[in-house]
């Protein structure tokens, strides 16, 4: 059965289970208010599920990305590399042979 296939990576949401398969992901669709589903992001995601689905055979690769994109919609880009900015950075630097040293290097 197609909606019983599996997502070659399981999409995890935070505070629940991971969704890893077709069915999960229309079913978390279902479930949200027809508001939320209405708009073209969950649209989107919903015809490339679809897609994905009725191929059988095809990559599930995509079907991922559209519900991906759905979810992460408003979330501002740039924030992961604010949070990676605040962490300090370390370095490894090679010396002669396989000596290798840490330095570490305090972020700006």
């Amino acid at each position: 059965m197609p909606w019983s296939r599996e997502f070659e990576q399981p999409i995890s949401l935070p505070g629940r289970k991971p969704i890893t398969t077709f069915e999960e992901a229309a079913t978390f669709i279902q479930r949200l208010p027809k508001a939320e589903q209405s708009k073209s992001h969950w649209q989107a995601a919903v015809e490339a599920l679809i897609m994905a689905a009725e191929s059988k055979e095809g990559p599930t690769m995509l079907a991922r990305i559209g519900v991906m994109r759905a979810l992460n919609q408003g979330v501002d880009p740039l924030a992961r590399v604010r949070l990676a900015k605040a962490y300090r950075l370390i370095r490894w630097r090679r010396l002669e042979g396989l000596t290798y040293i840490c330095q570490t290097v305090a972020s700006s």
